[in-house]
């Protein structure tokens, strides 16, 4: 018979961590319906061992939610891709990782619609987690802000949203975005949709 993996004896803040670590991975299988008991045998801890750290199976969830959903690792990829390549380059390179991030937490959308209502700053701080991450495109497309029609503000979030909709479902109603390659992206974002310029009647020769 298969005995339950205990962890050893740690401090309450490596527990929590251990908890979180655990539950991530469940949510993003079962969303909001995953059991306290999964999540303990997950971990390797008795079910009641959350209850000493968590005050309720809710409170648990949203702190891994947000853990999932942390911005830093985002940032920090980000602002590693630096400004020495070209600005095309450097946004392939960006919406690659943005789209691995959101690719990974894709079943999780649903989970803090769920959640949110019973923590009112449960949502602010995920819109500050965005906030975070589309600063950090705007610094890649500084250097450029002469070149855009927008600023890079403005693009960033363009980008994020042309990002978004080419991972989740839910955002692409018709279906139109779920193909979209990394390169594709930028280049809609830089170039428009037209796949030649248009001619300019003003520079055509009078018939």
């Amino acid at each position: 018979m298969n005995k339950r993996r205990r962890v050893p004896a740690m401090a309450p803040e490596d527990r929590r961590a251990a908890l979180i670590a655990a539950t991530i991975p469940l949510l993003r299988e079962y969303g909001a319906a995953v059991s306290t008991r999964q999540i303990a045998e997950a971990a390797g801890v008795a079910e009641g061992t959350i209850f000493g750290v968590f005050p309720d199976k809710a409170t648990l969830l949203r702190a891994a939610l947000m853990s999932a959903f942390d911005p830093r690792h985002a940032v920090d990829a980000l602002q590693a891709i630096g400004t020495r390549d070209g600005l095309r380059e450097r946004l392939r390179e960006a919406v690659a990782t943005i789209r691995a991030g959101m690719k990974a937490n894709a079943n999780l959308l649903s989970v803090p619609r769920e959640l949110m209502a019973e923590d009112a700053g449960f949502g602010q701080r995920m819109m500050e987690g965005r906030r975070r991450i589309e600063a950090a495109l705007a610094a890649l497309m500084e250097p450029d802000r002469d070149r855009l029609r927008r600023s890079p503000e403005a693009a960033a979030q363009l980008l994020l949203m042309l990002t978004a909709v080419s991972v989740h479902r839910g955002f692409d109603h018709a279906g139109g975005f779920a193909d979209m390659e990394d390169e594709e992206i930028v280049s809609v974002l830089l170039d428009g949709l037209l796949v030649r310029p248009l001619p300019d009647p003003d520079r055509e020769s009078p018939c």
